[in-house]
């Protein structure tokens, strides 16, 4: 009897944590990939600045929108 209660409460915890992983995988993604795509267009951004002979921006200075 009490190998039944264990493997229920094994049974009843194993939906929430499978979808906890689920969940940590796909943010750690998006924000990997925001992390990524905000570095490839500060690189995208100093090129063009560099194009048009402007000064860099600096990384620490908050900017305008």
């Amino acid at each position: 009897m009490i190998e039944d209660y264990w493997l229920n409460a094994l049974w009843s915890l194993l939906p929430t944590v499978v979808v906890g992983i689920i969940f940590w995988v796909v943010m750690r993604a998006i924000l990997r990939s925001d992390r990524n795509e905000r570095k490839a267009y500060a690189q995208v951004e100093a090129e063009q600045r560099a194009k048009l002979g402007l000064p860099p921006v600096e990384p620490s200075a908050p900017r305008e929108v």
